[in-house]
Formats: C-alpha cells, sequence, structure tokens
C-alpha cells in the first residue's frame, strides 16, 4: 500500500505546486514585463486616483455624459464580479419589457431626437460588462450631449471621431467608441454643469 500512496502523493504535491504556483507565477510575471497595463487592469488613473478601467464599462446616468450599453450583472449594474447576460431571448416578455423602458428612458432623456435607438443602447452585452458603444449609439446621444454641456454638435461629434477605436488590422470587428475615455475627454473639454 506504501508503494502506491507515497508516490501518488509525491505526484500530487509537485503537480499542486506546478499548476497552482509556478504556472501562474510564470504567467503573470511574462504578462506584466510584455503587457504591464493590460496586466494590471488597464486602469484610467485621473489626479492620482483610479476612476475605471478601460476594459469594464460603468454606469452613467446622468444627461451630461454618453451612456454605455446597459448591464445584465447583478446585484448592481457592471458588478465585474458577476459577468453574465441576461440569457433572454428576443420573444422573452422580460426582455421586450426592458428594452421598452430603456428607449422610453432614452426618449425622456433626448425628447426631440426621432432617430431609431441604435440596438446597443438597449440591451446587454453577452458579458454584461461591455465598456464600448457603436460610433452609431454614441452620435445617437451627441445633440444631448452637446446641449448639456452647452458645445457646438459639431465639436462633440468631432470628440466622437477622435475617440473611436478602428476595427483591429483595420477588418476585424466595428468601428467602437470607449464610453469612460470619450466621458473622460468630454469632461477634459468642456466639464459637466
Amino acid at each position: 500500500m506504501n508503494q502506491i500512496v507515497r508516490p501518488a502523493l509525491v505526484l500530487f504535491v509537485l503537480l499542486s505546486a506546478l499548476t497552482g504556483f509556478l504556472y501562474p507565477l510564470a504567467v503573470t510575471g511574462t504578462a506584466k514585463a510584455v503587457f504591464p497595463e493590460q496586466a494590471a487592469g488597464s486602469l484610467i488613473v485621473r489626479d492620482g486616483k483610479a476612476v475605471g478601467s478601460t476594459l469594464i464599462g460603468q454606469n452613467f446616468s446622468d444627461p451630461a455624459h454618453f451612456w454605455g450599453r446597459p448591464s445584465a450583472t447583478a446585484p448592481m449594474a457592471y458588478n465585474a464580479g458577476a459577468s453574465g447576460g441576461s440569457n433572454q431571448g428576443p420573444l422573452n416578455p422580460a426582455l421586450v419589457d426592458a428594452v421598452k423602458g430603456r428607449v422610453e428612458a432614452l426618449r425622456a432623456a433626448d425628447p426631440g431626437n426621432t432617430v431609431p435607438v441604435p440596438v446597443d443602447l438597449v440591451t446587454a452585452s453577452a458579458s454584461g460588462l461591455d465598456p464600448h458603444i457603436s460610433v452609431a449609439a454614441a452620435r445617437y446621444q451627441a445633440a444631448r450631449v452637446a446641449r448639456e454641456h452647452k458645445l457646438p454638435v459639431d465639436r462633440v461629434e468631432q470628440l466622437i471621431n477622435e475617440q473611436t477605436e478602428r476595427p483591429l488590422l483595420g477588418f476585424l470587428g466595428e468601428a467602437r467608441v470607449n464610453v469612460l475615455a470619450l466621458n473622460i475627454a468630454l469632461d477634459a473639454l468642456a466639464p459637466a454643469p
């Protein structure tokens, strides 16, 4: 029995050290050396204080800022510890009601805007944490944000263009706008009232 148990325990300890300590240490060390910003969470720091991450959406709800995609995480929006979608299909009455409510909130925040609401402003992403919106979603909000900041709409649209991230290698994915980065650039241009 000792001939079986001892090698099994030695192998267990060795594999535990390898997979539970050495491998994670090597991966973390490599990430910090090669991609230091990403390994640290891609944090955006202002005045010595972390204000967010470029990788996780935030809940902007005041009309003076751009709004991101809704979050389906619980118990609070954009909860990185509970990443996941709502798993509601397009025929689910709860999803239909949620989308109607989100459309009404967007219309109430900008009653003069009669342009169709971009889908990414009323539906959550699969992770519930998406920090990006489409360029169309940013432009949809431009008039409201410009009015709240007392800026020309053209200047806000120029800011959207400046903050637009192009597809990877020019063809992978779609152009998108990071909402936190856009709002920070907006506040640098004209602080919120």
